[in-house]
């Protein structure tokens, strides 16, 4: 009797789902990853719902297989083989229950929508494909083949150093074409938005928007069933609000946390936090499309004005690094003898004056309500630049506007300054060359300085055209110089990325790139 007493004590705590709440700081623009270009998006579905070809492991510097076991590539450089593993089932919800696991045509869909304008589903996406057009695949992939249902043969036009590390990307997630076809019979394309299907180690469940996205552990997971048995992204924009639901319990990872939360729990046993040197830049765009932005001696006058040792101090309080151009100091191509803008208002009121704007000008500001890694104190940091700006005569008008809006409104160019920031993929310096300088990212509307140079996109395509890392190196630091001596960003810092979790979390990192893996996460 005793023993039986024992058992049945015993049985609601064993049959208690494990349930990971993490505390985040925004909304996903959807969950079909290839039509948006931020990394919460990225988060709430490539991470948690999608694989790719291949995935870059941070820790190892490398990239390993994925959803191809193995791949290779011609000497010529142009066509890359890749072998499908023959163990990776799809999701089952309640719109889809997948009839065969993965095969050849799913990567093939996956690719072609983005690439193919006949293609049926390359008009679903209303804002086009942001990484894939300024990775320019349209005009580097010539072919997607599949010699038979497992291996698929990619044919590039020209050779492109960069190319299997982009297939890590977020926006190079694999979808099931067989959901596709459901959903395009159906007339409801828009599904694959709003009710995703992966492969990945969690299965979407559902979406509230600005509250919560809720997901259920993958058991037929291929690397392995997950080690909670549910996640829900408790949306909470308020950095405070999120280290308060983290010590109430509500949540056991915080993101994002302001410089100042992290102090806060020195003391607190029952809390942690993890780091690490992030692979991000934080940085105003300039729009050198709008007047009087469009004249390199404003763009430098900018920079001269604002105290960025002062902003960097205020705003990251000792947990970030002042930058002077697009990417950290010990990325490889690094350009460190360029000079950067050292705090000089009076240069840059004589810069401005020659620009024919001694009297100053009016100009918007805009920036997010909510703090993130790349932006810990929104309103702190644009008044402290509206500060700086006004001593040059510059009227920074201040607009705060709500994160899916501003990235849309940003896209398309309608900003004049714009503090945003920049997360690499896997330490390749090309991850910000392209995407943010390149005339094809014009388009795209990911390069938020809206510039378009003959000269700097023929270095950024020739970096990526060579194997010789000296050679790229070479070519990467002349386009620096460009970019700099153009004022195209105001650089402002490289952060420390944090998360605070509770005691009980194990297996959770910080990725330098800002991708999440909950994968791992056991209490």
């Amino acid at each position: 009797m005793r023993l039986l007493l024992a058992t049945l004590l015993c049985t609601p705590i064993l049959a208690q789902a494990a349930t990971l709440s993490v505390c985040t700081e925004a909304s996903p623009e959807g969950f079909d990853v290839v039509q948006y270009n931020s990394l919460t998006t990225t988060n709430a579905s490539a991470d948690m719902l999608m694989n790719r070809l291949v995935e870059f492991d941070a820790e190892q510097g490398k990239l390993l297989p994925s959803l191809a076991s193995s791949w290779s590539v011609s000497e010529d450089g142009l066509v890359y083989d890749f072998q499908l593993r023959d163990d990776v089932p799809f999701h089952q919800s309640a719109d889809f229950k997948p009839s065969r696991k993965l095969a050849a045509e799913d990567v093939l869909f996956s690719f072609q929508r983005m690439l193919d304008p006949q293609h049926p589903w390359h008009q679903v996406a209303a804002s086009g494909y942001p990484h894939a057009q300024s990775m320019q695949w349209p005009s580097l992939i010539a072919k997607i083949e599949a010699p038979d249902a497992h291996s698929v043969r990619i044919t590039l036009t020209r050779r492109d150093a960069t190319f299997l590390a982009t297939l890590s990307m977020g926006f190079a997630s694999i979808y099931p074409a067989e959901y596709a076809a459901q959903l395009l019979a159906a007339g409801t394309p828009q599904k694959l938005n709003s009710a995703p299907v992966g492969s990945g180690p969690f299965v979407f469940e559902r979406y509230q928007k600005d509250a919560a996205v809720r997901y259920r552990a993958n058991p037929d997971y291929f690397a392995g069933k997950p080690g909670v048995d549910r996640v829900i992204f408790a949306i909470t924009p308020d950095s405070n609000v999120r280290l308060q639901r983290l010590r109430r319990g509500e949540c056991q990872i915080a993101l994002s946390p302001k410089p100042q939360d992290v102090q806060a729990i020195a003391g607190d046993t029952k809390l942690k936090s993890a780091q690490t040197a992030a692979f991000m830049t934080a940085f105003v765009g300039i729009n050198s499309q709008h007047a009087p932005l469009d004249k390199p001696q404003v763009r430098q006058a900018i920079n001269l004005a604002f105290d960025k040792a002062s902003y960097v101090k205020a705003v990251f309080e000792g947990s970030a690094e002042p930058a002077q151009g697009p990417y950290p100091a010990n990325t490889w191509s690094y350009a460190k003898d360029l000079p950067g803008y050292a705090h000089d208002p009076a240069k840059a009121r004589t810069l401005l004056a020659e620009a024919g704007l001694a009297d100053g000008f009016k100009t918007t500001l805009w920036t997010r309500p909510s703090g993130s890694l790349l932006n810990p104190n929104p309103n702190l940091g644009a008044q402290l630049l509206q500060a700086d700006l006004a001593k040059i005569g510059v009227d920074a008008e201040i607009r705060v506007i709500e994160w899916g809006e501003l990235i849309r409104r940003a896209k398309a160019g309608e900003h004049d300054l714009l503090f945003m920031g920049w997360a690499g993929d896997n330490g390749d310096p090309d991850n910000f060359l392209t995407p943010q300088f390149s005339c094809a990212s014009v388009e795209s509307g990911l390069n938020f300085a809206r510039y378009c140079d003959e000269t700097l996109d023929k270095l950024i395509a020739d970096g990526k055209a060579s194997s010789d890392q000296n050679e790229r190196s070479r070519l990467y630091q002349q386009a620096q110089k460009i970019i700099q001596e153009q004022a195209l960003w105001l650089p402002l810092a490289h952060p420390t990325a944090f998360a605070l979790l509770s005691e009980k979390v194990q297996g959770y990192k910080v990725s330098p790139f800002g991708r999440q893996d909950f994968s791992r996460v056991t209490f």
